[in-house]
């Protein structure tokens, strides 16, 4: 749901503090006051909060550090890892401490995204879009930890607050241009202005075009971000519109290797990095958002806040694949056909003239239309050695989605176009809505000046209730669900001495099944994502508990040390299981499941040199027995098992060194360890069938390092130039696998009725860019 939050206690949406810091400046960040959120409240300091927070401030997220906002996550903050699946920088699956928020309809989404304390992740699937972030108007990304009830509903493994800026805390006017590989071409502009009796306005755009790397993969965005208010003495309020389009390409997964007899032979990915499986995959989204705010001190210990918002977004895509109908026969009809024309295979039920009258592709298409308005209201207080904040959330939403299916031909280079004469015929569709509340009271106690305990709660409720679109258009039984959860926490931080603070803590959160998950959960009847969706059987809602201890050390201002480990238990996960044959599948819950780790990070200071060096260890595994449909496999789960596409370890280095006042050079490092595919779970490339050995097969996607160096040169005090390149050396490296049938090996269909042909399993994956390099210009006045 796109919920708005309860911020009202010690947990920061907005957190000042900075993990990281600019190429900019060479020091390291300094903050101990962190302002709670996304309502204004008391602020807390840093010390006394009981889980990991990282930030870093707007302006470092484009430009030379990064090209986006979700590229300077992967290289800057320990935990998190991003899955290239759909090959374009704006439809990352984004992962942290193993949970999602991903641009992607169906994978298992653990984080909550807000901006300005609207929750982003979108009713529909809880998908994020961050084509639709407004990069241009960020002021502070802050990445907190934990299952924090403090953040609402679905805010299993962290949430990622972002707050914008206002003519109060940016003035002037802003300009950052770019191009580079792939005619990638890009444009932030900005302007902000405050007046001596508290007005204030802020404008900020981007403009983003590029051809892509990989063949057909072209991708456009545009947005618009307004901001005005006014602050005067006790009382502040302002009010914000956010409208934004995109029309992006993403091809998704190419085949890089698959098995002919007990040997794995190169397919089409090692022919031609840049090469797509099928095109078009192409998704539109659109988005407009109102927002005001507002706050008043009553007295010096005393605050009200209140928020409301109105949010509309749609989503269209095309996507051509190869046909079900045609893969099924594919598959039974292998060995060909007699001179006569009838099937070699018994299990074959058509002739050689009915096999090749087959469309073998279809053109599938997507209209989602959704909406959600809410308010939140809170009261912040200090009450001696208290301070209390205690709030209420309603949020409600409205879904429409449809999806249709033509049949289409397939071209020699995989192109899917619509066959001349066929029909567009509506395959499947749902209209919904929800309404939640939320309760929230939260009090950070200090029980000495370096002792806080951190107490809080939050109650949830949701009601959903979803109406089922039959293939003939026709509406199926209406469907309520009602769900409910009380979810505590409880932290406590202690400052040692030296710069030193400790700190534990305990924390749950629940997330519910969306209409999607609630419309595709019978596996007598699996739905295709996007969803032919069926009756509903009832999914438990999500129960995640988060134990996390760690420390922050920082002995003087050009040192600094943090660490955490943590413990993430899932109770009634909720998986897409794949069916075979098909992109068809259907939600259902598993019993358990566990994120475990560690996450470390040192920023240090040498004179004109600043070090950054982040590790993260995970341990993301199955903790029950099951079974887990992966496409043609059926996976025996056992306890300890590892999830797919999450890797073990992550290591982050950054250096900047400021040459002279006006030039600048720096460079990263990342490297990833190698983690399990889906379908591979098990170490298995097929089912175990009786009387023959296991097919065991291990076809982990490989560790990988890359290196990307940056460089600025302050022509005047209003004029920057910088450069960028990424992925010097040029790596192959692949960011998420998948074990699938391959009915196009080496790129060519397969086609029974010509010769006989089997589909082969093949391993999937997500290609990583290769070298790309940038030049870039920033101006401010």
């Amino acid at each position: 749901m796109a919920c708005a939050i309860a911020l009202f206690g010690a947990g920061p949406a907005v957190a000042q503090q900075g993990s990281t810091v600019s190429q900019q400046d060479s020091s390291l960040p300094t903050v101990t006051i962190v302002a709670a959120a996304p309502l204004p409240g008391i602020g807390v300091e840093r010390d006394a909060l009981p889980y990991s927070v990282q930030s870093a401030d707007g302006e470092a997220v484009t430009g030379p550090r990064a090209g986006n906002l979700v590229e300077y996550l992967s290289r800057n903050l320990p935990g998190v890892n991003v899955n290239e699946i759909q090959g374009s920088p704006f439809q990352a699956d984004v992962t942290y401490r193993g949970f999602r928020a991903s641009s992607i309809l169906g994978v298992p989404q653990g984080l909550s995204v807000y901006l300005d304390g609207v929750r982003v992740n979108e009713p529909f699937g809880d998908v994020v879009n961050w084509d639709m972030i407004p990069e241009a108007a960020l002021d502070n990304v802050a990445l907190v930890s934990g299952s924090n009830p403090a953040y609402g509903l679905n805010t299993l493994g962290g949430a990622l607050a972002l707050t914008t800026k206002s003519g109060l805390t940016s003035q002037g006017f802003g300009a950052d241009l770019s191009y580079g590989s792939g005619a990638r071409k890009r444009a932030d502009l900005s302007f902000g202005a405050r007046s001596e009796d508290g007005w204030h306005g802020f404008i900020a755009g981007t403009l983003f075009k590029e051809n892509g790397w990989r063949d057909h993969s072209d991708g456009r965005l545009g947005n618009l971000f307004l901001k005005a208010g006014r602050s005067s003495g006790s009382t502040e309020w302002d009010v914000s519109l956010l409208h934004g389009s995109s029309r992006l390409v993403g091809n998704g997964l190419v085949p890089d290797y698959r098995l002919d007899g007990d040997a794995a032979v190169p397919d089409l990915y090692a022919a031609n990095r840049r090469a797509v499986f099928t095109y078009p995959d192409q998704t539109r989204n659109r988005v407009t958002q109102v927002m005001l705010n507002g706050s008043h001190w009553l007295d010096d210990k005393t605050r009200i806040s209140a928020m409301a918002y109105v949010r509309h977004s749609r989503r269209d895509t095309v996507n051509g694949d190869v046909s079900e109908d045609y893969a099924e026969y594919a598959e039974a009809c292998e060995d060909g056909f007699h001179p006569d024309g009838s099937p070699v295979d018994d299990d074959c039920g058509l002739t050689r003239e009915q096999g090749a009258a087959l469309h073998p592709a279809v053109l599938n298409t997507t209209h989602t239309r959704q909406r959600g308005e809410g308010i939140a209201l809170s009261l912040a207080r200090e009450l001696g050695a208290h301070r209390i904040n205690m709030g209420m959330t309603f949020d409600a939403n409205r879904v429409r989605y449809a999806q249709y299916e033509q049949e289409a031909l397939l071209s020699a280079d995989r192109g899917v176009t619509a066959a001349p004469g066929s029909d567009v015929e509506l395959f499947s569709g749902a209209h919904g809505k929800s309404r939640a509340i939320g309760l929230y009271l939260a009090d950070l106690w200090a029980l000495t000046p370096s002792t806080h305990l951190n107490l809080s709660a939050r109650w949830n409720r949701l009601k959903v209730t979803s109406t089922l679109i039959d293939s003939d258009g026709s509406d199926k039984p209406t469907e309520r669900f009602t769900y409910s959860k009380l979810n505590p926490a409880i932290g406590v931080t202690q400052q040692v001495g030296a710069g030193l603070t400790l700190f534990a803590s305990a924390a749950q959160s629940n997330r519910v099944p969306t209409v999607i998950e609630l419309g595709c959960a019978d596996p007598a009847q699996p739905c295709r994502l996007p969803a032919g969706l069926q009756a509903d059987p009832y999914l438990k809602q999500v129960v995640s508990r988060t134990y996390e201890v760690g420390a922050r050390w920082r002995p003087s201002r050009d040192f600094e040390l943090s660490g955490a480990a943590y413990r993430t238990d899932n109770r009634d996960d909720i998986l897409f299981l794949r069916a075979p044959n098909s992109q068809q599948g259907y939600f259902s819950n598993f019993d358990r499941t566990r994120h475990q780790g560690l996450d470390l990070l040192a920023n240090w200071r040498l004179d004109a040199v600043t070090l950054r060096l982040g590790y993260s260890y995970l341990q993301a595994t199955y903790q029950a027995n099951g079974r887990i449909l992966a496409g043609e496999r059926t996976i025996d789960v056992r306890p300890g098992m590892r999830l797919a596409g999450l890797p073990r370890h992550t290591l982050k280095f950054g250096a900047d060194w400021r040459v002279t006042p006006s030039f600048a050079v720096g460079a990263d490092v990342l490297a990833v360890s190698s983690s399990v595919i889906s379908g591979n779970e098990d170490g298995l490339a097929s089912d175990p069938r009786p009387g023959r050995a296991p097919d065991a097969r291990r076809w982990d996607t490989a560790g990988y390092a890359t290196v990307n160096l940056r460089a600025s040169y302050r022509v005047s005090k209003q004029l920057e130039l910088y450069a960028r390149i990424d992925n010097l050396f040029d790596r192959r490296y692949a960011s998420y696998g998948q074990l699938a049938e391959n009915i196009l090996p080496d790129g060519r269909l397969v086609q029974p009725h010509v010769a006989p042909q089997d589909a082969a399993t093949s391993r999937f994956i997500a290609p990583g860019a290769p070298r790309s390099m940038f030049v870039g210009l920033r101006y401010r006045m």
